[in-house]
C-alpha cells in the first residue's frame, strides 16, 4: 500500500499533448518502470513481446476476435478459458468453436454453481423469485484456475463481476466482449454521442 503522502497524481486523460509518445518521461518513472520489464525470461516480458508483435502484424487488419486467437497462438498457449455471461451463450458457443480449431478450451457460464441471490441477500431482478441465481465470477475464475487455463477470455461479464473475475484469476485475463445491454455491447458509443454524454451522471450545471 502506497503512503498517501508519497503518492503521485496522474491525469493523462486531461493531457492535450501526450509528449510521452515522443519519448518524454513526464513523471520521472521511466527508471522504475524499466525494472518491471528487466527480466527477459519473465512471463510478463514474453507477453509484452507477443503483444507488440500482434499489434504490429494485425494493425487495422484483424478484428479483436482474431487478435486474441493469434495472441494466444503466438504466446504458445494451448489451453484457453472462456468466462461468459449466460446472455451471450450463443456468442460464446461460436467463439469456442473457432478457438477449438487450435486450442483446448474450457468454458464457464456466469451462473455456474447455481447459487441463489437470497443466500447473500443480493438485489434481484425479480424480487418475487426466491430462487433467482446469482452471477458468480469468483466461482468462474476458480473453475478455470482448477482447469489450469493459461489465458482467460471474458465475454460480457457484468460491471464489477469482470473485476472480481480478474482479481481471482491465476491466468492473465483479456476481454472479447464488454457488456452494454443498452448500446448493443458497444459502451464507447455513449462517449461518441453528444446526446448520451449529456445523459451520463456527473453533469455539472
Amino acid at each position: 500500500m502506497v503512503n498517501p503522502e508519497e503518492s503521485i497524481e496522474f491525469d493523462c486523460a486531461s493531457c492535450e499533448t501526450h509528449v510521452c509518445r515522443e519519448g518524454f518521461d513526464c513523471f520521472g518513472l521511466a527508471e522504475q518502470g524499466l525494472l518491471l520489464y528487466d527480466n527477459p525470461e519473465a512471463p510478463e516480458m514474453h507477453l509484452t513481446r507477443v503483444a507488440a508483435r500482434i499489434e504490429a502484424e494485425g494493425y487495422m487488419r484483424w478484428p479483436r476476435a482474431e487478435e486474441i486467437f493469434r495472441f494466444a497462438e503466438a504466446a504458445g498457449f494451448t489451453h484457453l478459458g472462456l468466462a461468459f455471461c449466460i446472455g451471450l451463450a450463443e456468442e460464446a458457443r461460436a467463439y469456442k468453436e473457432i478457438l477449438s480449431r487450435r486450442f483446448r478450451v474450457s468454458s464457464v457460464c456466469c451462473k455456474i454453481c447455481g447459487i441463489p441471490k437470497s443466500r447473500f441477500g443480493l438485489h434481484q431482478l425479480d424480487p418475487e423469485n426466491p430462487e433467482e441465481v446469482m452471477c458468480a465470477p469468483l466461482c468462474q475464475a476458480e473453475a478455470l484456475n482448477r482447469a489450469g487455463t493459461q489465458l482467460n477470455i471474458l465475454m460480457g461479464l457484468c460491471v464489477g463481476h469482470d473485476a472480481l473475475f480478474a482479481r481471482h484469476s491465476i491466468a492473465p485475463v483479456t476481454t472479447l466482449i464488454v457488456k452494454d445491454r443498452v448500446l448493443g455491447h458497444n459502451p464507447a458509443a455513449a462517449l461518441y454521442s453528444q446526446y448520451w454524454r449529456k445523459r451520463l451522471p456527473g453533469k455539472q450545471g
